[in-house]
């Protein structure tokens, strides 16, 4: 008699769901790490025993107990409720009776023009590219560093953004200044894919399984990556060798080093560019609605922070002592 095949942990049911669902790997280790915690907090207890109470427990305790940033506790609130929704086929009641980890209310970090120009004339190579796109396009880090070559179009002088924050695709410029350093950096991508596809290589990750729709696309020249890792290493969902993106960090790390060489005192930081770079245009005049499509943000008001930017020192208003007459020394 044939045993019934046990069904898959709670664990790797939630895996399999989040990569049905194309969520990034990232988004993957986080969810799983979230849900371990709250399964941990109530004692090993199974999800299903549980609900909205023991829910609102643990996210008080993050934020009571653990003083975890507002966006830390709703990372953690959308992980578990992914688990009771996609996984168990559970809807949770509204939960009211949460703390909530307080939002601090802060206007964004912008650099000026002038310490962007300090900045990017530190950065060498690779990451001088980056910088210029994440200033020049207004894109986030990993918006970046995810470029395939299919999205920068030359012709148009336009970069496209697949699947940004929310799923979202968008249009941006591409900078004129930098077209002819990425097209030479392109050329030398292309070499390096050239040679991986004659070791046997070559295969790029591919998005919503359209690995199995179009079989060899992943090594088409189109969808490989515009910054490529400097090796190839273990794809650790399909287990293949792979070229991945090259890592963030070590685009973080070269613009925290060049923000220091450049004297810049501010609390800066690869969004910093982004965010000078919303700031540089409504300052030139571009109408906000403009900048919001370009950002990609889904509602204007989060693209209205940076009118606060513009407006610091009082919202533009004269200073009093500025209007009296002229001390005589």
């Amino acid at each position: 008699m044939n045993e019934k095949p046990k069904e898959p942990k709670l664990l790797d049911r939630l895996r399999n769901k989040i990569r049905l669902k194309n969520y990034s790997i990232r988004t993957e280790k986080a969810y799983v790490n979230w849900n371990k915690r709250y399964i941990l907090f109530h004692k090993k207890r199974h999800p299903r025993e549980m609900g909205a109470r023991e829910v609102e427990e643990f996210l008080t305790h993050l934020a009571v107990e653990k003083n975890v940033s507002a966006s830390t506790q709703n990372q953690a609130l959308s992980a578990i409720l992914f688990l009771y929704k996609e996984v168990l086929g559970i809807e949770l009641p509204w939960l009211e009776n949460v703390q909530r980890a307080k939002r601090p209310e802060r206007i964004p970090v912008v650099f000026t023009k002038t310490e962007v120009t300090a900045l990017l004339a530190r950065l060498d190579g690779i990451h001088w590219l980056m910088g210029n796109i994440l200033y020049g396009a207004g894109l986030r880090l990993m918006e970046c560093v995810r470029l395939r070559v299919k999205d920068i179009d030359f012709e148009y002088g336009q970069i496209a953004v697949r699947e940004g924050k929310g799923q979202k695709d968008r249009i941006t410029m591409l900078p004129n200044s930098i077209r002819t350093e990425l097209q030479r950096h392109l050329d030398r991508v292309r070499l390096i894919h050239e040679s991986d596809l004659i070791d046997g290589f070559g295969e790029v990750y591919l998005p919503y399984a359209l690995e199995r729709k179009y079989p060899g696309a992943g090594k088409e020249w189109g969808w490989q990556y515009v910054f490529p890792a400097g090796s190839r290493s273990l794809d650790p969902r399909s287990g293949k060798i792979r070229r991945h993106h090259l890592d963030e960090k070590l685009l973080q790390r070269a613009v925290k080093k060049a923000i220091q060489a450049a004297g810049i005192h501010k609390q800066g930081s690869c969004h910093t560019l982004r965010h000078s770079f919303a700031t540089h245009l409504l300052e030139a005049g571009y109408d906000i609605r403009t900048v919001q499509e370009l950002l990609g943000h889904k509602d204007v008001s989060t693209t209205m922070i940076y009118t606060h930017v513009l407006n610091r020192g009082g919202k533009g208003v004269i200073s009093p002592a500025d209007i009296l007459a002229p001390r005589q020394r």
